[in-house]
């Protein structure tokens, strides 16, 4: 009876080791099922420029940069991307009624990190100058293991870049990945806090360096969640829907800033 405790002891850490083991042998089948998918690509037809609302109205030139989410990836027209139903909504007015002219432009890269912004802004500023900029970025910085802080300190420095420029910025953080359909459980809910990670460390750097923020995953990830419909069929990218839902949560920050502008 005495080495019953050792035994015990040992049989517990065999288990838990046992465990640990097949736990990471999941993760990784998952992983490697996940990068095997097969995901939206870009839409070649999708316009990088446009523009929206009456000419007479007052001008507001409005770019997107970051990821596949400044590029619409998951849909097929451009009116259904972020960019397209955010110059509607500028256009048409929104609650506060006045109508304006968008003049609408994206140079977001599909698949871009944190650290692609620096080219990304430099293009933005070329030519006549944007009133207001929408960043989408952090989904593909989670989703390869950057450090939250590094991938927010070449967020910080792109918004920074815009402000002293004189654009107002507003900043889309990390979705929610723990709503992506492309992942299995466990490694979903890793994507998860992972993702809610990434969009502290954004919170904190776009803050600093004057821009506004508005947290995706907090604002709509019950949404994605609940509803399998905002993803298109890959189960990673939204689907128009999706990004619809995206372009609700961003409009009031990104009216405000258009109004701060105008003023």
């Amino acid at each position: 009876m005495a080495g019953l405790p050792g035994r015990l002891a040992k049989t517990a850490a065999t288990g838990l080791l046992a465990g640990a083991v097949g736990g990471f042998a999941l993760i990784t089948g998952e992983l490697i099922a996940a990068r095997a998918r097969r995901y939206a690509k870009p839409t070649m037809g999708l316009a990088l420029r446009t523009s929206m609302g009456p000419q007479s109205a007052p001008p507001l030139r409005l770019v997107l940069l970051g990821d596949s989410a400044a590029v619409g990836v998951g849909v097929e027209w451009l009116s259904d991307t972020v960019g397209g139903q955010l110059a509607r909504l500028l256009a048409d007015g929104g609650p506060d009624g006045g109508q304006r002219h968008v003049l609408l432009s994206s140079v977001g890269v599909a698949g871009s990190r944190s650290s692609d912004l620096a080219t990304q802004v430099a293009r933005s500023l070329l030519g006549d100058r944007p009133d207001v900029a929408v960043v989408l970025i952090g989904a593909y910085d989670a989703a390869s293991g950057r450090r939250p802080e590094d991938a927010s300190g070449h967020l910080g420095q792109a918004v920074r870049r815009l402000r002293s420029a004189g654009v107002q910025v507003v900043v889309g953080t990390c979705p929610d990945l723990g709503a992506s359909r492309s992942m299995a459980p466990p490694l979903r809910q890793i994507a998860g806090v992972v993702g809610r990670r990434m969009a502290r460390a954004q919170a904190r750097a776009v803050e600093e360096a004057g821009g506004v923020v508005v947290d995706l995953a907090t604002e709509t990830g019950a949404v994605f969640r609940a509803d399998a419909g905002t993803l298109c069929y890959d189960g990673f990218h939204p689907s128009a829907d999706g990004y619809r839902v995206w372009a609700h949560a961003l409009y009031p920050a990104v009216a405000q800033a258009a109004s701060f502008r105008s003023a």
